[in-house]
């Protein structure tokens, strides 16, 4: 007998809703043995079925939801239909192009929860964070390269990044390597016209920050614009990770480049993507604190024409929230004391729990203390490969303003 799950009269909100998480304390009763990282039916209190998902007792998120449908056969042929349809979607969206590096699964967006896959030419890196999706990420790399392959794009290797902390909580532990025959894990790639030489053992997450790829672009076509109108660009790409900003601001043309990130490996990669674009005399790096070293420019008298923010996720939880606006608060104030009266400020948050709302009004706190104005040029939002599904808050969490800077005068 398989498992049946019946939740608490009143409960199942998120669900409802069109989550597909269900929390620990929303359950009212499990009947039949399973065992964590099943499969299980799930009821209302009054019965109504309410679909079937992976079950883990060892996790908060008790249940996993996977469809809403009670009598389909969690199998192979369903794992198929799935990765099947996150492939239709991005042929949809994305030029042939710019899928060659792209995230062709991003778990509950796709329907597959607690699992990404990410493409970079014929290597695809995936990252699982939750049990039940463990016991399946085999077959949904099987199912996915034999749709891939049916479009003539043949996968040579893949490597498995599931080593964040995160998956403790799943009861897994951290680990990563490859999924079959082994291969050159140093892969290169091109996005808008940058070539980029990532590391997908050894990068951050799965190698590369795929869900940027646009606001970079949006980025390298306003400094092109800038350069073409004959201004002068010095640029500020902070947080630059693999040099992805400073790399773009480079290509449209800009005078001078700037990238700094607190991690040497980061700033190595930087560095020899730099030399591997030929912008190397334009674009330089620096391993440095971000928010120790802006100051220390603004009190050299340093101001740029072009300056890039984009932090790492200052919240993870919701009961943090209030000091992460702090410390978003605190780093675009010391930002927007860089930029040069008619200057560009780009500024992002990653987290979901830094809502729309919240990080436009955090951004106009940080202008009113560093004594600016703000014109917004663009808002924008993560990359396509990462859509947004309407009713899962999770997977709406990249936010992206760009504007033009005013003194206050």
């Amino acid at each position: 007998m398989s498992c049946l799950v019946t939740l608490k009269k009143g409960e199942g909100r998120f669900l409802k809703n069109g989550g597909m998480w269900i929390y620990d304390n929303e359950i009212d009763k499990m009947e039949g043995d399973f065992e964590n990282g099943e499969v299980v039916s799930v009821f209302d209190f009054d019965g109504y079925p309410m679909g079937k998902g992976v079950i883990n007792l060892n996790s908060v998120i008790r249940i996993r939801m996977l469809t809403r449908d009670v009598n389909v056969s969690v199998d192979r042929e369903f794992f198929a239909k799935r990765v099947k349809d996150a492939w239709e979607y991005r042929k949809c969206v994305m030029n042939a192009k710019d899928l060659r590096a792209a995230r062709l699964v991003f778990g509950e967006a796709d329907r597959l929860p607690g699992i990404v896959i990410d493409r970079y030419e014929d290597v695809l890196v995936i990252e699982c964070l939750s049990l039940g999706m463990d016991a399946f990420k085999e077959i949904i790399v099987d199912e996915l390269k034999k749709i891939l392959e049916k479009d003539g794009i043949i996968i040579k290797g893949v490597f498995e990044r599931s080593d964040a902390n995160v998956i403790k909580k799943e009861g897994l532990n951290p680990h990563k390597g490859f999924i079959g025959a082994e291969f050159d894990t140093d892969v290169e790639i091109e996005e808008n016209g940058v070539r980029y030489l990532i590391d997908v053992k050894n990068g951050q997450k799965t190698g590369f920050f795929l869900d940027q790829k646009y606001n970079r672009l949006a980025m390298q076509n306003i400094v092109k614009n800038m350069h073409d109108a004959g201004m002068k660009v010095d640029a500020l790409d902070c947080f630059t990770h693999m040099g992805t900003f400073a790399l773009n601001c480079g290509l449209g043309g800009a005078d001078s480049c700037l990238g700094l990130d607190i991690s040497e490996f980061a700033v190595e990669q930087a560095e020899r993507n730099a030399k591997l674009n030929g912008l190397s005399d334009r674009v330089k790096f620096r391993c440095a604190n971000v928010l120790d070293e802006l100051p220390g420019l603004y009190e050299e008298g340093k101001r740029y024409d072009v300056l890039i923010l984009d932090p790492p996720a200052f919240t993870k939880s919701r009961t943090a929230t209030k000091n992460a606006i702090k410390g978003y608060r605190e780093i675009n104030i010391k930002g927007l004391k860089l930029v040069r009266d008619g200057g560009i400020f780009a500024t992002c948050s990653c987290s979901h729990f830094m809502t729309e709302d919240l990080f436009k009004t955090t951004i106009l706190q940080a202008a009113k203390s560093a004594h600016k104005r703000l014109r917004q040029i663009e808002f924008r939002t993560q990359s396509k490969d990462h859509p947004i599904m309407m009713n899962v808050d999770e997977s709406y969490y990249l936010k992206f303003f760009i504007f033009q800077v005013c003194d206050e005068r």
